[in-house]
């Protein structure tokens, strides 16, 4: 089988600014996948690639073997998009823009009803069928984007910042829900901000800064790449921090009052050494603590770029929108009318 998402040195140019620059990423059929990194990374011109409402520049874009230009028909069907932007027609009640979304990708008006009633129940705003969009509360808004994105029954779930803004219990209801649809075999693509949500949620993670493919990586991995902090409150505090130049296990050491703290790779088999180091050198230790570098710091860290070579408007690549002749309207390509 192809891969569900596969793209070779994928790029997109809006006049002087590359959105993505040779942007090479597989997703694998039945895979919970992870796309991360900052505002301006590109995250969403990528989706929006996948989806049709972006005409690429250069590059290959395939989905589950289709080119999403040349097979868009077939590439698209295969998608559901949950978007970060609510763009959901005000006029109609939901239960009705969910058929009209089934109708669009050539779903008969019968079962596109069954699939409606289906997927209202699934995200658990089927009482609020007859509503309209704005009548709903923020959270349920986010549900009707995700029964939208099911409603054609997709192999491929795309989920842009599913859970931006919405509370805690949500976030956690949606988070069960998408984990069972992976479970069942649908391959999940989740764009997120939150850290917590990757690192509970997928099995890897690609890493985005200004448009190109920093690393790709499961969670664990990615801690791996971290270090740890070994904090000892000494029973005075010294003039000057402890001299652990000789010492190969630090890789940096800071001395606040009483507080010593000493960056290692393995806190757990550092601390005797670090322990035996300063009683030699004659420092009395009142306490110890040893803390592991965050997957938020490590992302920070793999994602600042000292030197930027790009100049940016105050909008970020992910807010800029491609001109009308590079892509057919959200309204068509989502199928709200």
């Amino acid at each position: 089988m192809p891969p569900a998402i596969e793209t070779v040195d994928l790029v997109k140019e809006y006049g002087d600014l590359r959105a993505l620059q040779e942007l090479s990423l597989t997703v694998e059929e039945g895979e919970f996948f992870g796309l991360l990194g900052p505002n301006g990374a590109g995250k969403t011109t990528f989706i929006n690639t996948l989806v049709g409402l972006v005409r690429k520049t250069g590059g290959e874009a395939r989905v589950f073997g289709y080119d999403v230009e040349d097979d868009y028909r077939q590439a698209r069907d295969a998608i559901g998009l949950a978007p970060q932007e609510f763009n959901v027609d005000r006029f109609f009640p939901i239960r009705e823009v969910l058929i009209h979304k089934a109708g669009y990708h050539g779903i008969p008006e019968a079962e596109a009803a069954e699939r409606a009633d289906e997927v209202l129940k699934r995200v658990g705003i089927y009482d609020k069928r007859d509503e309209r969009f704005d009548w709903l509360s923020g959270g349920m808004k986010r549900r009707l984007l995700l029964a939208r994105a099911l409603v054609t029954d997709p192999d491929l779930l795309i989920l842009d910042e599913p859970t931006a803004g919405v509370d805690v219990q949500l976030r956690h209801d949606l988070w069960e829900l998408v984990t069972e649809l992976n479970e069942e075999g649908t391959t999940v693509l989740l764009t997120t901000h939150y850290i917590e949500e990757a690192e509970r949620l997928c099995d890897r993670v690609a890493i985005m800064n200004e448009g190109r493919k920093v690393t790709v990586a499961t969670p664990d991995e990615l801690k791996t790449r971290g270090t740890d902090t070994i904090a000892v409150r000494l029973e005075s505090s010294p003039s000057a921090a402890p001299d652990l130049e000789a010492a190969d296990y630090a890789h940096e050491t800071t001395l606040a009052g009483d507080r010593l703290e000493v960056r290692v790779d393995d806190g757990g088999s550092t601390a005797p050494q670090l322990l035996n180091d300063l009683e030699a050198k004659g420092y009395e230790v009142a306490d110890l603590e040893i803390s592991r570098t965050s997957l938020e710091e490590i992302f920070v860290d793999l994602t600042r770029s000292e030197d930027r070579t790009v100049t940016r408007s105050s909008a970020s690549n992910d807010e800029r929108v491609a001109p009308a002749d590079d892509r057919e309207t959200e309204r068509e390509q989502e199928g709200i009318v």
